[in-house]
């Protein structure tokens, strides 16, 4: 084995006749798609057929971490998932942090391919290139603290990472998370679901191996760099982290309320980041090898805040909430609180327990329930459809009835737990214009006329719309880390958010590039690394000699990708559209008269498939599969869309 970073190895497990082989890929695979997104489109597009049902046993669930993982550099803690997606019917994939990939990788495996669907419940066991699959029944049903306590325990080991679907997974809720360490998801596109429908509760690792790596001396080098300036370049993460967005965003008027109808929540303070750090703040939890420790672990047992009367409702002071489950980030912060009109901090921070418990995405759980909200304030269902739950604006204990009815899929959880796009189509009377989703995926909480091109990353997203592959435009306004970075290879200058142009474009296409380089690596996001500090680790890692360009080259892979993926199983341009409320302007609120015209939007998206190399109808052309050196790892493959 000569490629440093690597074991050469990729692990299948078939839970049908729990069969288990070994596959030994190629060094160019890894050279040219490192790991992450772009490993699990490749081995999706080679071994599961077109149109396969995504609850079914034939669909494929893919780990994979990337060439970096079990390297301890900074940032690295994290690793991909990959299958076909039962909320779109599009691509899934989803990155979770925390150890698990860490884990994995010394464990003496590149990938994990798991095929099938078992008998009955199992969990898979791998230590050191040792493994096991174990009965599970006992697991089935309970949350996800539990089993990863219980297994620990079966196994004798404290330092055991568990992957697992959580009861939400069991009952193919469509947008349930693959659970890690409890508390952090592999969220979106309903990975969890995937699991579960296999019959496989979780993936237990324990790895002892030292990773191959060529030379240390970048990566040394780097790690250095990093921990001289992370506390400076990435102070926000360092200071509170996510939730600091919650104040920050209100004040510009970029904090979605109310399902995205309103230009302004009213109750922000009562639910932002401040208040949660001065009041149920409990630690700061970090991922391996991170210093940053920007996890918020919360924790309640309805103790008094004199100081801070905003805090909570008489329900509110209720509710307890367990420290094992983190805390919100700003994503449930908005999902489960201003989405959905509610201001009771507490409420909101139960809620998100309660998804990591069972299992569920936060976001598409929050704006599911926001859109029954607005479904119930319009009239368009009954007591009668929903036996008697009618979720409104505001309503705390609503809020967690519908996470509970959703991961049980009990009453009329059955319908919610299909999400927006189907609910939408269950309800009818015009309600799919209340939908907020792209490609059946629940839009983040991010508002499209605060950050233009941000909107246009939700509509070409591969997975639907997301934020994480993505750029945030508020990022670009202004001299700094951001701009320094993308002028690595594209000298630019500040540019205002709500700017579609060629240079906006160009912008938007590198760094969307740099995102999805980011998730094959499997590299935090959050970090202040530029293109050069990745190449050089790269290039010291594997033994391979990278440039920056060549690490956005990677990225860009995993986007063509996946784009063949969702081409195949039915998807084209008129699918990479928006929602037509987060186009139009408010009339009121610092966003007043700010609008995304829909021809500026057209402009824009088809710009960004020319310089992909794809056609106008978003079709990867030969010369765009040559120029990235992808025509032999794709000649095998005979189900493959028509390319221009």
């Amino acid at each position: 084995m000569s490629l440093g970073g690597t074991w050469g190895r990729i692990l299948h497990v078939d839970l049908s006749n729990r069969g288990t082989w070994e596959e030994r890929l190629p060094d160019e695979i890894y050279t040219k798609l490192i790991g992450g997104r772009a490993l699990a489109c490749y081995l999706l597009l080679r071994d599961l057929r077109a149109h396969s049902e995504p609850l079914g046993p034939d669909n494929l669930l893919v780990f994979a971490p990337g060439v970096l993982q079990g390297t301890h550099l900074p940032g690295t803690g994290r690793h991909g998932l990959g299958a076909r997606s039962p909320l779109t019917g599009a691509l899934g994939s989803s990155e979770a942090g925390g150890w698990w990939g860490h884990e994995f990788k010394r464990a003496g495996y590149d990938a994990l391919l798991v095929h099938g669907r078992a008998q009955s419940p199992v969990y898979i066991w791998l230590k050191d290139g040792s493994l096991e699959i174990r009965l599970a029944e006992h697991l089935w049903g309970r949350d996800t603290a539990e089993v990863q306590e219980m297994i620990r325990a079966e196994l004798g080991d404290d330092q055991v990472r568990v992957a697992q679907c959580g009861v939400a997974g069991e009952n193919a809720v469509r947008f349930a998370s693959v659970m890690h360490d409890v508390n952090r998801a592999a969220g979106r596109n309903g990975l969890g679901a995937v699991m579960g429908s296999k019959n496989l509760r979780a993936v237990a690792v324990r790895g002892t191996m030292s990773v191959p790596i060529a030379a240390r001396t970048a990566l040394v080098r780097v790690s250095k760099w990093l921990g001289e300036e992370y506390s400076e370049l990435a102070n926000w993460a360092v200071d509170m982290g996510t939730p600091i967005a919650v104040s920050g965003l209100a004040e510009i008027g970029g904090l979605p309320t109310r399902n995205f109808q309103d230009p302004a929540f009213e109750g922000a303070s009562r639910i932002s980041g401040e208040l949660m750090h001065a009041t149920l703040l409990a630690d700061r939890d970090t991922c391996q090898v991170c210093p940053i420790r920007c996890k918020q672990v919360v924790e309640y047992h309805g103790q008094e805040y004199p100081e801070y009367p905003e805090l909570g409702t008489p329900l509110g002071r209720q509710l307890k909430i367990d420290r094992a489950y983190g805390g919100p980030e700003y994503e449930s912060l908005a999902a489960l609180g201003s989405a959905c009109g509610v201001d009771d901090l507490v409420a909101v921070a139960k809620a998100n327990e309660l998804c990591a418990r069972w299992g569920l995405d936060t976001i598409s759980t929050g704006m599911t329930i926001a859109f029954v909200m607005e479904c119930v304030e319009r009239g368009l269902i009954t007591s009668q459809q929903t036996e008697g739950f009618l979720p409104r604006w505001g309503e705390p204990q609503s809020l967690l009835t519908a996470v509970d009815l959703i991961a049980h899929r009990r009453g009329f959880g059955e319908q919610m737990a299909e999400g927006t796009r189907r609910l939408a189509e269950h309800i009818g009377n015009g309600a799919d214009a209340y939908a907020m989703h792209v490609k059946g995926q629940e839009i983040p909480l991010h508002e499209p006329r605060l950050k233009f091109a941000m909107g246009v990353g939700y509509a070409v997203a591969p997975v639907g719309a997301d934020h994480q592959m993505n750029m945030h435009d508020t990022d670009y306004v202004g001299a700094g880390f951001p701009l320094e970075r993308v002028s690595e290879v594209y000298p630019v200058g500040p540019l205002r958010v709500d700017d579609l142009g060629s240079e906006k474009m160009r912008l938007f296409y590198h760094e969307v590039n740099w995102m999805h380089f980011l998730d094959c690596a499997v590299v935090c996001q959050f970090y202040p690394y530029k293109y050069s500090h990745l190449s050089d680790v790269l290039s010291g890692v594997t033994g391979v000699a990278y440039r920056p360009e060549e690490v956005l080259a990677v990225g860009e892979r995993a986007q063509t990708l996946a784009r063949l993926f969702n081409l195949r199983e039915g998807f084209n341009a008129e699918d990479d559209r928006l929602p037509k409320r987060v186009m139009q302007a408010f009339r009121s609120g610092p966003l007043a008269n700010v609008e995304i015209t829909e021809s500026a939007f057209i402009r824009a998206r088809n710009e960004w498939y020319g310089l992909m190399g794809w056609t106008g109808g978003g079709v990867p052309t030969r010369e765009c599969i040559s120029r990235l050196g992808l025509s032999n790892l794709l000649g095998d493959i005979s189900d493959l869309p028509l390319l221009a």
